[in-house]
């Protein structure tokens, strides 16, 4: 959960000035992984500097610039060659403090120094261990025995060993996960990097002319594999991050490191990747020798503008309108009508698609008005098709499974609930609901004829990462949703689909949630294209899929509406939320964001579980939201809302606005707030619409109430610690 970032450059004079801005820059764009505190480390006067501060990044430049004016450290020096690493830290061991903060260090003259994202679990025997041999310990933190334990291999080694030999010795001892950055005073300026179920990766910037040896490195579909890259000119800037969004505004060019993966950067300028390589003799590990791997050197898809806040006051509100494009983007190239004939109409824009010729659904549909829509039903048209390429080769087998396991955490297990009926009645197989991490403590039973579906914004997610190899041990199909090329989840699943949201930045979970919705629908769909009896059904959903941006477009007008809401309701300190159906999911999910932007306590609740014990806290003071727009639940919901009444609730209802029935409710101590219905109402797209408000919402109490929206407290987006 914690940001680390690395620069190091070879023969690219550059001011001290300028790399400490690198280093800054870089740990602002992972501020959002974590932001109680922050650290980096930069060479002067031959030597690491060490400046750490507790709280955000702006108080770290205020310590750097504090400790440049008392070291006297001349900013306008040129250096020709450097090594720099920084960390923003989401505290796991240890109170925020600068004692606690990153990076961590050997001894007094920094011969090691280290910045760590992840958990080290076996921490407090090594801590025990080098205590006793004459170490001494200033943190709280697991990271601060992993420069002291190469400090002490290094020394006790009689042989002299090279960086990444010395850091693999020191990956020998540590159980856990991790992703770290080594220098040293040994090593000058070299970098080493190493990762096992943390991510990592390598940017290169004005790459050298690489001279590659054709046993080690081949060209394939326009990706260089990289195993060892020798500099040949001068001018190559290397930065490592553990996320794209810290490297794409200066390079494209990013190789991912895998599991247990070395990466030596060299004072020469070249790099290597190591990987080690078991020897095992009657089935017993004799040795692990390290080789030279190849890792794929692959062009970022990520925009600089993506990252950025535009005119909007936070990431949060930013993503939040977004969501009209993303959902477009998660949907462009895969809902598809298939022709039939040769008489096409000349604005339909043409994709090759194997044998037949095949017109971009969403292309089209933005071309004409939102009642041509049920036009394309005519004969000039065949069958609306959904087309997933990663799920392609796999359809077949996941047709013929006993049963989906849906697994996530938090917003993603809310998406996947909010797909779970619509998938069960298109594929016509049950759905089970696993949250991560109980799945894996009670070891549940899982069969060779299952498909697990794992559901992760950043594919990197710790609890659903270990569920995934638990669920891929036991034999399972296992198919990933994510957000991020190039992901764990994304490489460890059999298949998978990408959302295509785009980047997103702040820590409450918006358009990713939506996208991940609409992809589960349209895997639904994809599972049942050949299904006659749902042929109909199925085209009304694409036509909903495709009225979707649109709708949510005229939900985001509400956004004066919900913040006179949020000014009725920022004193409150209890908010309950109801749903039933596809509604339960925006419930769980609209008291989600509330905790987590606007610190405000609030519950989603089943609307059918409300008289078995949460009937008793209502009152004519406790705030209640029912969704309540017209689906397969809406008369079960009124009855709700009549029985909450009943019991003088303060009720604020969600439903469409086209509802005379609940406009006769507005008026009699109700408030309303009404969205658009979809052509065909369904449900699990509706679902995206009623969300909508309930973002908004929970966006304008945190700014009501004077919280920081993009970082909430306790927070951080990705969650690679269990």
């Amino acid at each position: 959960m914690c940001g680390i970032f690395g620069f190091l450059t070879y023969c690219t004079p550059l001011e001290r000035e300028v790399i400490l801005r690198r280093l800054v820059e870089g740990l602002q764009r992972l501020e959002y992984r974590g932001y109680d505190s922050a650290g980096l480390s930069f060479d002067s006067n031959g030597k690491p500097t060490v400046v750490k501060s507790r709280g955000n990044i702006a108080k770290l430049i205020a310590e750097l610039d504090a400790v440049v004016a008392e070291k006297g450290i001349d900013l306008k020096q040129v250096v020709d060659t450097h090594v720099g690493i920084a960390h923003t830290r989401w505290a796991t061991h240890g109170v925020p403090s600068p004692t606690n903060s990153h990076p961590h260090v050997s001894d007094p003259d920094n011969a090691f120094v280290v910045v760590h994202n992840g958990i080290i679990t076996n921490f407090e025997a090594l801590k025990n261990f080098l205590t006793k041999e004459g170490y001494a310990f200033y943190s709280d933190t697991d990271t601060e025995v992993i420069p002291k334990l190469a400090k002490y291999i290094y020394d006790k080694t009689a042989e002299p060993l090279t960086f990444p030999e010395l850091v693999q010795q020191v990956m020998k001892q540590l159980n856990g996960a991790y992703a770290l950055l080594f220098k040293s005073t040994k090593y000058p300026n070299e970098l080493v990097a190493c990762k096992l179920g943390s991510p990592l990766i390598l940017g290169i910037k004005e790459s050298p002319m690489m001279q590659k040896d054709p046993t080690d490195v081949t060209i394939k579909d326009a990706e260089c594999l990289a195993s060892k890259h020798h500099a040949s000119v001068h001018g190559v800037e290397y930065f490592l991050a553990s996320d794209a969004a810290a490297v794409v505004e200066h390079t494209k060019q990013v190789m991912v490191l895998e599991d247990r993966d070395v990466l030596h950067i060299k004072s020469t300028g070249d790099f290597e990747v190591w990987h080690p390589s078991a020897t095992l003799v009657d089935g017993a590990l004799l040795q692990e020798d390290m080789q030279h791997v190849t890792r794929a050197i692959d062009t970022l898809q990520l925009e600089v503008t993506q990252i950025m806040k535009g005119n909007y006051p936070h990431y949060m509100l930013k993503e939040i309108h977004e969501q009209p494009d993303s959902i477009t983007m998660t949907l462009r190239g895969r809902v598809m009508l298939q022709r039939e004939h040769d008489s096409v109409r000349k604005d339909s824009r043409e994709v090759s698609s194997g044998l037949h010729t095949t017109h971009s659904f969403i292309h089209a549909v933005a071309e004409h008005p939102p009642q041509a829509v049920a036009s394309f039903d005519k004969p000039v048209f065949g069958t609306k098709r959904i087309v997933l390429g990663g799920l392609v080769d796999y359809l077949k087998s996941v047709r013929q499974c006993r049963r989906f396991l849906f697994v996530g955490c938090g917003t993603s297990f809310h998406a996947a609930l909010a797909a779970r009926s619509l998938m069960e009645q298109l594929a016509d197989i049950p759905v089970q609901m696993e949250l991560a991490s109980d799945m894996v403590d009670r070891r549940a039973p899982i069969y060779r004829d299952d498909t697990a579906i794992f559901v992760s914004q950043s594919g990197e997610t710790a609890d659903t990462l270990r569920a995934l190899e638990y669920a891929k041990a036991c034999g399972a199909l296992c198919v990933g949703v994510t957000n991020t090329v190039g992901s764990a989840i994304a490489r460890m699943t059999h298949c998978g689909v990408h959302i295509n949201a785009g980047a997103e930045i702040g820590v409450a979970s918006t358009k990713a949630y939506t996208s991940q919705i609409v992809v589960m629908v349209m895997m639904a769909l994809a599972l049942s294209e050949d299904s006659m009896s749902k042929h109909h059904c199925r085209n009304r959903i694409m036509d909903d899929l495709v009225a979707l941006p649109d709708a949510v477009r005229d939900v985001l007008k509400l956004d004066k509406e919900v913040q006179e809401l949020a000014q009725d309701l920022k004193n409150e300190n209890s908010l309950l939320v109801f749903g039933r159906g596809a509604g339960y999911a925006t419930a769980l999910e609209a008291a989600l964001k509330v905790k987590e932007v606007a610190l405000l306590h609030s519950e989603g609740i089943l609307s059918g579980e409300m008289k078995h014990g949460p009937l008793a806290l209502v009152d004519e003071s406790l705030p209640i939201i029912v969704i309540a727009t017209q689906d397969s639940m809406y008369e079960k919901n009124r009855n709700v809302i009549q029985q909450l009444r009943a019991r003088q609730g303060r009720l604020i209802i969600l439903c469409n606005n086209d509802d005379e029935s609940m406009e006769r409710e507005h008026g009699k101590g109700v408030k309303l707030l009404r969205v658009p219905s979809l052509p065909h109402q369904t449900e699990a797209l509706q679902g995206i619409l009623n969300i909508v408000p309930m973002q908004l919402l929970s966006y304008h109490l945190a700014v009501i109430r004077g919280l920081n929206v993009d970082q909430p407290r306790n927070l951080a987006k990705s969650v690679t610690t269990e």
